[in-house]
């Protein structure tokens, strides 16, 4: 086959990690296709890349990745299914839509091919992604050790039985959109307490990623990372027994269920 990865949507996440096998691919060696013409031109420009039409992508790479909402992926396998099908199991399909089990996608065409699933989340970006992923269909050892090491640059890797996958989503891919709720939250604290807006922000975003690298490197447990900071009768202590009267730790899992819950509906679209 012509390309080693292609990507059938450019959007924010099919887009993050075109930009992050580019870094360890050369372009000549992926092809993407978005029906954002405009979008697909401005990427392919970026990291070098071709751009060709959903069916030429899938018939002609190796690593197809699927980065196209749920409540599409049937009309998209309505028009390559029939292609996946007829290259037999010289494709690797590699899927990262919400909800959609590796079952679904066999179910689309009738057929049992390579898979493999992820769930990636936006820090990908930026080299510190969290991706889940599980495989099915005959990929071979080889073949997941291929795929990781050309997508060593979008971040950490975790590989996971699919029946967990959406469990762990609701944590790693919409746990982002909750970091940063808690850091508009934190820097509004330091607004109303005087701090101008820009340096309120730079505190926030710094201490959650101090924290975090800290939480990983150290590898104590985040209650004992948190006993450390809250001296007896010190000023931390105080601000925790606030976190801990005001149902914090509540409302975070109540968020995280309820984006799970959404998960499996959107699977089920």
């Amino acid at each position: 086959m012509k390309y080693r990865f292609g990507f059938i949507g450019a959007g924010h996440m099919g887009g993050a990690l075109a930009v992050a096998a580019a870094k360890l691919l050369p372009g000549e060696k992926i092809i993407i296709s978005d029906t954002n013409i405009s979008r697909a031109g401005a990427l392919a420009d970026q990291i070098g890349c071709a751009v060709g039409s959903t069916v030429d992508v899938a018939r002609e790479s190796q690593y197809l990745f699927i980065g196209v909402k749920p409540q599409n992926i049937q009309e998209l396998f309505a028009e390559i299914g029939g292609v996946i099908t007829e290259k037999g199991n010289r494709t690797i399909v590699v899927t990262m839509c919400a909800g959609v089990t590796i079952g679904r996608l066999w179910q689309l065409t009738g057929n049992e091919f390579p898979v493999i699933r992820i769930m990636p989340n936006t820090p990908v970006a930026v080299g510190e992604g969290c991706i889940l992923y599980a495989s099915a269909g005959g990929v071979s050892q080889e073949e997941i050790d291929e795929f990781l090491g050309d997508m060593g640059a979008a971040g950490s890797f975790l590989p996971m039985n699919e029946n967990l996958i959406d469990a762990a989503s609701a944590v790693s891919g919409c746990g982002p959109a909750f970091v940063y709720k808690f850091i508009m939250a934190l820097e509004e604290a330091g607004v109303s307490l005087g701090l101008p807006e820009g340096v309120a922000r730079i505190l926030a975003e710094q201490t959650v990623l101090g924290s975090a690298k800290l939480a990983i490197e150290s590898g104590e447990a985040p209650a004992e990372l948190c006993s450390h900071v809250c001296s007896p009768g010190g000023s931390t202590i105080e601000g925790v027994k606030v976190l801990d009267g005001s149902a914090f730790s509540k409302s975070l899992l109540s968020a995280v269920e309820a984006s799970y819950k959404r998960t499996v509906e959107l699977g089920k679209s």
